[in-house]
Formats: C-alpha cells, structure tokens, sequence
C-alpha cells in the first residue's frame, strides 16, 4: 500500500507535512509506505534535521509548487512538474494506491477529473465533511462546497456516494440518509429539494428517511446528509466557526472538542477513478496525520473501486 503526500501543498508547508508524515509513520500499519512528494533537497533535509532516515519513505522529485493564487484549470497544465501533478500522475499509473493534499483544492478538483477521469455515470464528483453527532456517531455531509449549484439528479447521486462511503468506510450496513431541508414535510423547501425529496423517497438504493432541519445536524438521526454544495460550506464554515468561538472563550468542552478539522485530516472526492484526499489548506501536523490516516483507510476500503462497481 503506497500513500502518495504532498509535501509542499499547504499555508505551513513542507513543515507541517513532514511532521505530519513521521507522526503517521508510527501509526500506520507495516504494509504501507509513505511517498514523499515534493523538491526532494527540501525533503531529505528536512528529514536530516528531524535526525530521520530517509530510507522510511519514498522520495519523489517534484520541484515545482501549485499555490492558492493558482488558476485551478490552468495550473496542473502550466506546472507539470508540481508534487499536485506529480501526484496524480503516479496515481494515474498505478504507482500510488491514494493520493493526500493539504494544496490547491480547486486543483486537486481538476487534477482528479482530468488526470484520473470521473467515474462513468457520475454527474459531479464532490467532497464531503464528517459532522460529530452527541451521540457519538459520525454523520456525513455532503456536497461542502465543490459543487455549488445542483439538480435533482445530482442531488440523489449525492445520497449513492455517502451511502457508499459510509458502508465502506464507516463500516454502516444501511446508513440512514437525509435532505437537508428547512422542514421535515416532504411539501417543505424548494423547488430543488421537493423534487429530490420526491426521487430520494421513490429510491430502493438508500435507506432514505426524509428530510432533516438545521437544528438536528448534529443529533446522529442520520448517518448521511444531503444538500447542495453551497449550503454544504455554509454549514460547514459555521461549524468551524463554533468550535472557533468557543477557544477563544476559553470553554472547553468534550463533545465541541470534537469539532477541531484536526481530527478528520480530510475528505475523499467521491466519483473519480482513484483514491484521493484533500485536506484543510491550514492544517497543522496533527491534522496532516490523520488526512494521511483516512488516506490509508480509504484505499485499504477500496473505496473508488466500490463506487466504480456501484455505477457500473
């Protein structure tokens, strides 16, 4: 099992992600490697520094850096030799059995549509956010910002995709899924979510339970929530924001301590050709370790084989 990491992608990088990648190194099962890719100068004396070895991992050369100024369309193409277009090009090939950013989102979106190719049948690929529920669970939100815009039929595939990652990942025989919706009538909302209400509930590929307000995101009654990507980061930045506002309060809480991004890592893009995991631009190494942590777990899964077979 080869993990592909992008050491230069990131506000605090290579830093954050070579401490990130030695704290996984003593997580990670015995069978996996960890493939270091970035400006390989950068790399061996970073490890030289931390008094490591660099014959714990593999090192790939890759000397250019895609930023956050970057054009996401134009900048895989303009920097062939950046660790995100090296990335998936040993994705691509087989050389990688996932592959972890903390980069450019916009260009891992694209690096993922255009170098590994979306998943036949797929409409849009997404990403997605792991809410922590009371009662201990992890609920699945989904899209979070890839995809702003949204029809009914991206909608519905949207609930196929969590419904996958949750069995898959999450290890849920049939994930309870839900419309995110301003009520819990199925008359309720929108033009777009009465109709996806309507499809969703005519499903005998989900276990479809209905709608689901705001104020029950964070009750466990769903293993899977549904909304359109723009509602998605919404809800998402104002969960970041919660837990923001209560450090600086200086409460301290177990539950909300459970909203810190550093214990997800990242999200996988569901509905392309290979496993792939984008992680939160201003990661920490904690945070950087446990993307790489769920880069394992996914591709251990085999989770864009099994969506692959879903649609196919």
């Amino acid at each position: 099992m080869k993990i592909g990491l992008d050491i230069s992608g990131g506000d605090f990088a290579p830093d954050v992600n070579l401490n990130g990648a030695l704290l996984a190194y003593n997580e990670l099962p015995k069978d996996s490697r960890l493939v270091l890719i970035g400006d390989e100068s950068v790399i061996r004396d970073g490890l030289k520094n931390r008094g490591v070895s660099h014959d714990f991992f593999d090192i790939i050369h890759a000397p250019d850096v895609i930023t956050f100024h970057d054009h996401p369309t134009r900048a895989i193409p303009k920097k062939p030799n950046s660790s995100i277009a090296v990335g998936f090009d040993l994705l691509s090939k087989g050389d990688l059995s996932v592959f972890a950013s903390t980069g450019n989102t916009g260009a891992m979106l694209i690096g993922s549509m255009y170098k590994l190719n979306t998943i036949p049948g797929i409409i849009r690929p997404c990403i997605t956010s792991t809410l922590p529920a009371i009662n201990g669970d992890k609920t699945i939100l989904l899209d979070v910002g890839s995809n702003a815009d949204c029809k009914v039929d991206v909608l519905y595939q949207f609930a196929v995709l969590g419904s996958i990652y949750a069995k898959t990942v999450h290890g849920i025989e049939a994930p309870k899924i839900a419309l995110l919706n301003i009520g819990e009538e199925d008359s309720k909302g929108n033009l777009l979510t009465i109709a996806a209400h309507k499809m969703l509930s005519e499903s005998d590929e989900i276990n479809f339970i209905g709608n689901i307000e705001g104020r029950e995101l964070f009750t466990g009654k769903a293993d899977v929530i549904v909304c359109d990507g723009f509602t998605g980061n919404i809800v998402l930045k104002e969960a970041e924001g919660i837990y923001s506002l209560m450090k600086q309060r200086g409460i301290k809480d177990e539950y909300f301590d459970r909203f810190n991004y550093e214990n997800y890592g990242g999200t996988p893009i569901l509905g392309v050709k290979g496993n792939v995991i984008i992680g939160h631009g201003i990661s920490n190494d904690i945070a950087v370790k446990n993307m790489i942590l769920l880069a394992n777990e996914v591709a251990v899964s085999g989770l864009a084989t099994k969506v692959n077979e879903a649609f196919n």
